[in-house]
């Protein structure tokens, strides 16, 4: 059995004026006081002998022995398992995440098998477990405010609907998300969820939930916590795909490659740690749609957001990549003293520029392109042709981007397919003439009945409405 290379495992803000923690209280807060992100003080390293081991285990197996590196004795290992096969047991394909071969050396891995159809399924129903599990014990109440693009609020809602200890506010982007992404959202009936339509993009509801962890009053007030990929439990679940995929395939004796459909970086950021970890990765390749901030920032060394473009793909319409500031603490050898002056520079100027030698060391991993609107259509359209199988928007992006990579051609390319067709009945239909359907067990999903409110991006509203509903800000009135 792996165990962890230490006991006592601690986190350092990328911004280094915070004090370190431990993994459960990365759990339960999210982002850090200092607004930095919470990594670990050093990545935990498997030799090979360990990563073999992982081959022929059952899904959630491989789960408790990744995550309990980063856990520690935080979580007892038993405990940790029982966790781990609690959270899975929901997902409706027996090995958890499926991979599926389209073409020479060219695979999707899928991984929308869970109860929302989305790859955040894999983190949020374990991050959910083990904050509900600490609250518990801690006897406390917290308030989650999470942003969405789409998938993440619905795999939210999903996760801590009924949460004894949790109140759950939803913040997606008002006609920015497709119908089945909404409902998911809005048609919980659980008294712990609210979704809130903010009149804005991503980038607002997300620059509204990083504006409320800084006004430390009202997080003190709410006891506020975030389960965005900005939390690291949710990246640490993540890795655990990457060595499963890479395995079946070969590894550790055989290299692979990701190309990875990517918003805020969170996705491809726990390929990252997995290669960090030793599993021999080649290439991570981001591909993104329009919104092509990484793209641009691998080209030319500076980080300058645009204005939002709507797509077919609405999940990655991102400008402002939350995850990319982990990347870039590693690149700049650790030392948070140049984050804060690129942060403080995008707050005040709206971009930053990369140091040749922090770039140098990104792009000796990551490689990124982009997909027209016209390439995803192609995508989706030539994969249904050729091998009779259905892609979402996103996932097709991701195809677009690969067909486009010169790499080895021995070395297996593996495209995450972050989420099922039927999410985006649209985009499906204009590419290839008919709608995917819902399995069976969502097809009532249409005629739920919706609860949400609109409110104006504004913080000051938003605060003030999840204040009055948030019985942790109540308690601690009382």
């Amino acid at each position: 059995m792996i165990k962890s290379q230490q006991k006592n495992i601690r986190y350092c803000s990328t911004r280094g004026e915070a004090p370190s923690v431990g993994f459960l209280d990365v759990a339960l807060t999210g982002l850090a006081p200092d607004g930095g992100l919470y990594v670990p003080e050093a990545w935990p390293v498997l030799n090979q002998n360990s990563i073999e081991q992982f081959a022929g285990l059952p899904y959630h197996e491989v789960a408790a022995r990744v995550i309990s590196l980063f856990a520690g004795d935080a979580i007892e290992f038993p405990e940790l398992s029982r966790m781990t096969e609690k959270a899975y047991a929901t997902f409706r394909h027996p090995a958890v995440v499926s991979l599926n071969q389209a073409g020479p050396n060219r695979f999707v891995l899928e991984l929308f098998h869970g109860p929302t159809l989305a790859f955040k399924d894999l983190a949020m129903q374990l991050l959910a477990i083990i904050m509900d599990h600490e609250l518990r014990k801690r006897r406390q109440l917290t308030t989650v405010v999470v942003a969405t693009s789409g998938d993440t609020g619905g795999a939210a809602v999903e996760a801590f609907r009924g949460c004894s200890q949790v109140d759950l506010f939803v913040l997606f982007p008002k006609g920015r998300v497709s119908e089945v992404q909404r409902w998911m959202m809005t048609t919980a009936a659980s008294r712990n969820v609210h979704a809130l339509a903010i009149e804005g993009t991503f980038d607002d509801c997300q620059a509204l939930v990083k504006a409320m962890f800084n006004n430390q009053a009202f997080r003190d007030r709410v006891r506020l916590s975030g389960v965005n990929s900005i939390n690291f439990v949710r990246i640490v679940a993540q890795v655990v795909y990457y060595f499963v995929a890479a395995v079946a395939l070969g590894a550790p004796h055989r290299k692979v490659a990701f190309t990875v459909p990517t918003g805020n970086f969170g996705n491809v950021f726990s390929g990252y740690v997995a290669a960090r970890m030793g599993l021999p990765i080649e290439r991570l390749v981001i591909a993104t749609n329009a919104n092509d901030i990484l793209v641009r920032t691998l080209e030319t060394g500076e980080y300058h957001p645009r204005d939002v473009v709507p797509t077919s793909s609405p999940s990655m319409d991102i400008q402002v990549s939350s995850n990319f500031e982990r990347l870039m603490f590693d690149a700049y050898g650790r030392d948070p003293g140049p984050i804060r002056a690129a942060m403080a520079e995008l707050g005040h100027s709206r971009s930053f520029t990369l140091s040749e030698k922090a770039l140098k060391e990104i792009v000796s991993i990551f490689s990124a392109d982009r997909a027209t609107a016209d390439e995803i259509s192609a995508a989706i359209r030539t994969t249904q042709q050729k091998s009779d199988y259905v892609i979402d928007p996103h996932t097709a992006v991701g195809m677009a981007v690969a067909d486009k990579l010169e790499i080895d051609p021995r070395v297996p390319m593996i495209v995450l397919s972050t989420a099922h067709p039927a999410k985006f009945p649209d985009a499906v239909e204009d590419a290839c003439g008919f709608r995917p359907l819902l399995p069976s067990w969502l097809a009532a999903l249409e005629s739920k009945g919706e609860s949400f409110d609109t409110l104006p991006s504004n913080q000051s509203d938003v605060q003030h409405y999840i204040q009055g509903r948030s019985r942790a800000a109540s308690e601690k009135a009382a």
